[in-house]
């Protein structure tokens, strides 16, 4: 079982990018919850490094000048908005990435910079800032000489402020500069500066440290800085600085006096979000700020211009010290590169690091994903399509905002309501229009939750009734009905919350405010209705409490769990199976509490047991899930990973298998498949969870296992797929079979697919069998897999749904991708597993395709076409192989006896033969054919038309034309007649010739039997 990347390749929020110096197509940049990635090819592609390291967060990256294989990354990013996540310290590689090790600081949860000495790739400086969500000991600026064996904390203020930048001079690494940052974020607030907020120069390597005051800089309170030092001239210092004369602040003598040269508003809104600067190296008087967009001034930081870099919100640059051309720039939307100084850029569309909050599907054919992505738009994917991958021209954006749910009407999928914030949208697809049905319509950013009228968080529960679906329920701080799609709304509900008025403050803290619904609190953050029992709602609050009712809201009883205060209930999933069971993921991790918390009730939340054995500390819960078709299989989603129990929650297992690490916000289960919303990697699909309903958890494990297969789908399957793109997967094409070895097997197995009647249509094993195949010339032709898995473990393997292929032409080249078994009609068959001499077998279902319900029909009079045009096929070849091993006999004669005279009349009694043969064998096959559009210079004999026509009869579900008919009767009757004369060559001269070798003492001619091909 493996995860399957759905996408969409559409770059998230990234903080950190690094280039090369002298390697201009060599770029790293680090995700804010998807790893660390690398280019190669100037961004046009980019390569994962990270995925199987056990955090995703990047906040901070370096390669050292002395030595390009080493690189370091200080994982949490330092941009602590209220989804961050955290991380577990600097992770280090000395081989370009290939390979990571954690060398310490594991504390340290968020990481705002990291340099290292371009003398020396063993001394590193790390402005670590601490816990966000509360006070800790591992935080300030950290130094090693050891390349991380060991580490010094060379600044430190106190527990509640932490380092968020460090900067070498570009000339002399012992001067160093840094800035410590007081800052702290809470469920219900955020707040940016305080006494422990500085800037602080070293002159010996960052060993000591002296705070920089006065002289010029700004007086009281100060919040993040950002500093800079010119490559051109190191005098020349800038620094962005938070405070209430804030702005970007110019030294001019190494940072001995300051001058503020800039105040404008639009470089120190959302101070705390952004606040860098960089330094030109060529030039004293170019530098850049980086906020809602990227800026340049050439004067010194007087004035700027606007750039055209991608999307928006941007956090970090790299400048080449030796070509300011060439930038690398991080942001909202991930990672691109510009090389003429700004004018153009790469491509973010190739980055699958998208966060999304939740996740929902419809019941479409194929279905769609449908999720909020932070930082950008909501979006619908297909889960697969028929061209072979999920590239851009298979999403679409649902007209919808960042945050929030994306809801399909399950009866029509091109009706699609989404929310953001207080906003709700209901989108028509196919007519491109959209309506907003708020229930209430009003902008409330910059305003304190205590202000509203009913105050809408970032994430709003957004629903549609799984009875009724023109039924739509949301909520703020009660839960509000609309029974019209929105075009009124009925509350039915008081306030559920705790309603505690000082967690309803303005945020941001003393210096700048900064008021999103994110810090909106008392709360409804989680609604769910049973899915058994109409009217039962389950609300869960952000300030810690559960809520139901079993009368559609008419009345509301507090059902909360024992649990620590203030907890957010994250998600309620009640049981498909049971209406009185439900189960609650709670989060406290903005408490700064990283323990994972599930309850599960199985009376209407009279009682609850607390069910998270096997889950680690750090893997805080978002969403927990049970399975709709076994009762007790359940699914977590948590800050670490996915999680899965058998057992109803008394013991959990990672199953996490391929999947990247990324934190999981949601997951939902459709039909057979387990689909997950990650916050850092996009979507992913584990496709076929149908082992997993039949694991017993409590039995001992036997040998062998082979598992009923789950419902198969005749579809087609493309020849050729154009991977070499941004693009997701498509499931395995096929009938997905899974089986199980205790260990490996020593001897052969085989999977046989048997018909209705018994008889074996396919036979594969998992010996290899070598082939003469056509040499490759199409990089993108799919590699059909004829040989099975047999390892140790989980095997899955994909039944391409084809018979077995007829007999083969060694060596022969087609146009296409030659002749294959015909495609599987739609009924019952049996899977036989055989392992030695015992055997399994397992029914398997084929169905067709949805979208061709009625033609079955039709299909089964192609599927007897392409039997006997298989059947034909065959005999075709069989007939070119037996003449091309005679003629290798007869070649072999001449080699062996050709200069004995005596046998001369033997010999040129096979010439004749094989002068014969030649003449059949070239009406059956081009034997000029020596490349896939050699056709065009020697036209198509026999072989060449078979096999494009037996393509052709496949491309549809419909029953062969006439014209078709017809053909196939016109080729046979050719074929007939070459065969025909193959046979009387067989039984005429063949013999003749063999009695006149076999009298000449020679070995003598044979013809070999047929050989299937398998």
């Amino acid at each position: 079982m493996q995860w399957r990347q759905i996408g969409p390749f559409r770059g998230g929020r990234a903080l950190a990018i690094e280039g090369v110096v002298g390697e201009p197509d060599t770029y790293y940049f680090g995700a804010v919850a998807g790893g660390v990635w690398k280019t190669i090819d100037g961004g046009a592609n980019w390569i994962p490094l990270f995925d199987k390291e056990p955090i995703s967060s990047i906040g901070a990256i370096a390669v050292a000048s002395s030595d390009h294989n080493v690189i370091y990354a200080g994982t949490g990013e330092a941009a602590i908005r209220g989804n961050t996540t955290y991380g577990t310290g600097v992770f280090k590689s000395v081989d370009g990435g290939k390979t990571w090790e954690n060398v310490g600081l594991k504390d340290t949860h968020q990481i705002g910079a990291l340099i290292v000495d371009p003398r020396n790739e063993n001394v590193v400086l790390v402005a670590a800032l601490g816990h966000a969500f509360g006070s800790n000991q591992e935080r300030g600026i950290f130094r090693t000489t050891d390349g991380g064996k060991t580490w010094t904390k060379v600044l430190w203020k106190d527990e509640n402020t932490g380092g968020i930048d460090v900067v070498f001079d570009p000339h002399n690494p012992n001067i160093v500069f840094a800035s410590l940052w007081q800052a702290r974020r809470q469920p219900w607030f955020f707040s940016s500066g305080g006494p422990g907020s500085g800037l602080y120069r070293s002159e010996d390597n960052g060993v000591t440290w002296k705070h920089l005051e006065g002289n010029g800089l700004p007086e009281g309170i100060l919040g993040r800085i950002g500093i800079a030092v010119s490559g051109a001239d190191c005098n020349r210092l800038y620094a962005i600085i938070e405070a209430k004369e804030g702005g970007l602040y110019r030294s001019d003598d190494a940072g001995q006096h300051w001058t503020r040269v800039n105040d404008d508003g639009r470089f120190r809104q959302r101070a705390w979000y952004f606040s860098k600067v960089y330094a030109d190296p060529k030039s004293p008087d170019t530098v850049y700020l980086v906020n809602t967009g990227l800026f340049r001034s050439v004067d010194g930081g007087k004035t700027f211009n606007l750039l055209p870099a991608r999307h928006g919100d941007h956090h970090g640059l790299w400048i080449d010290p030796t070509n300011p051309n060439r930038i690398g720039n991080v942001n909202d939307g991930g990672a691109s590169i510009t090389t003429d100084g700004g004018k153009s850029w790469t491509t973010q569309n190739n980055q699958p690091t998208a966060q999304f909050y939740h996740v929902a599907v419809d019941n479409a054919f194929p279905y769609h994903i449908y999720g909020a992505q932070q930082d950008n738009s909501n979006v619908g994917i297909a889960s697969r399509t028929d061209w072979g991958a999920i590239g851009r021209q298979d999403w679409f954006e649902a007209a919808g905002g960042e945050c929030g749910f994306v809801v399909p009407d399950p009866r029509d999928w091109h009706i699609i309501y989404s929310n953001n914030e207080a906003e709700i949208t209901r989108y028509d697809k196919s007519k491109g229009e959209r309506q907003d049905v708020s229930v209430w319509p009003l902008d409330n950013s910059g305003h304190g939750a205590a202000d509203l009228v009913h105050r809408f968080q970032w994430v709003t529960p957004l629903m549609l009734s799984p009875h009724n679906p023109d039924v739509i329920y949301t909520a703020g701080e009660s839960v509000f009905k609309s029974t019209d799609h929105g075009q009124s709304w009925t509350q039915i509900s008081g306030d559920l919350t705790r309603n505690d008025k000082s967690k309803q403050q303005p945020s941001g803290g003393p210096l700048t405010k900064d008021i999103t619904s994110v810090e909106y609190y008392d709360t409804v953050f989680a609604l769910a209705e049973s899915p058994v029992k109409q009217g039962t709602l389950w609300a869960g609050t952000d300030d810690g409490l559960v809520q139901l009712t079993t009368d559609d809201g008419q009345h509301w009883s507090n059902v909360t769990p024992r649990m620590p205060e203030w907890s957010t209930v994250d998600l309620i999933d009640p049981s498909p199976h049971d209406g009185n069971t439900a189960y609650v993921a709670v989060d406290r991790h903005k408490l700064d509490d990283f323990k994972p918390y599930i309850f599960k009730t199985t009376d209407l939340g009279k009682s609850w047991s607390s069910i998270v054995r096997g889950i680690p500390d750090g893997a805080y819960v978002h969403a927990v899930r049970e399975d709709p078709k076994r009762k007790g299989l359940l699914y977590a989603g948590t800050e670490l990973g996915v999680f899965v129990t058998f057992d109803d929650g008394a013991h959990w297992q990672p199953l996490q298998l391929n999947l990247p690490q990324s934190p999981i916000h949601d997951l939902v289960v459709k039909d057979d498949d387990l689909i997950v919303a990650t916050h850092g990697r996009s979507f992913w699909i584990l496709d076929d969870v149908t082992p997993l309903r039949q694991v017993n958890a409590q039995s001992a494990q036997p040998d062998v296992i082979l598992y009923q297969p789950q419902t198969a789908l005749r579809l087609h399957s493309p020849d050729e797929v154009d991977k070499r793109q941004p693009v997701g997967d498509n499931p395995p094409s096929g009938a997905i079979i899974d089986y199980y070895f205790k260990t490996a097997p020593k001897e052969e197995v085989s999977l046989e697919i048997l018909d209705a009647s018994g008889k074996v249509v396919r036979h594969l094993s998992s010996k290899e069998k070598k082939e003469g195949e056509q040499p490759p010339e199409w990089p993108d032709r799919v590699e059909r897999a004829k040989t099975i898995p047999a390892n140790e473990g989980m095997n899955r393997f994909a039944w391409d749904l084809r018979y077995d292929d007829p007999i083969q032409i060694p060596g022969a080249f087609y146009s296409g991708s030659g002749p294959k078994g015909p495609l599987a009609p739609p009924g019952d068959y049996q899977v036989k597993l055989t392992v030695g001499s015992k055997s399994q077998t397992a029914p398997l279902h084929l169905a067709i395709d949805p979208r061709t319900k009625g033609q079955e029909a039709g299909l089964q009079k192609q599927f007897t076409l392409t039997m006997q045009m298989n059947d034909r096929i065959s005999q075709l070849h069989q007939a070119v192989n037996e003449i091309r091993d005679l003629r290798s006999q007869i070649q072999n004669l001449h080699k062996r006896f050709g200069d004995d005279q005596r046998l001369k009349p033997a010999l040129s009694a096979a010439d004749d033969l094989d002068h014969k043969m030649s003449e059949v064998e070239q009406k059956l096959i081009q034997v000029n054919m020596k490349g896939s559009e050699a056709n065009l210079a020697f036209p198509d004999m026999l072989n060449e038309r078979f096999d494009t026509f037996s393509h052709v009869i496949e491309y549809s579900d419909k029953e062969p034309t006439k014209p078709q008919l017809d053909v196939f009767q016109m080729l046979s009757s050719q074929l007939e007649d070459q065969l025909k004369k193959w046979a009387q060559l067989k039984n005429e001269d063949l013999p003749k010739v063999s009695e006149m070798i076999k009298q000449a003492n020679l070995p003598a001619l044979i013809i070999t039997q047929p050989k299937k091909s398998e």
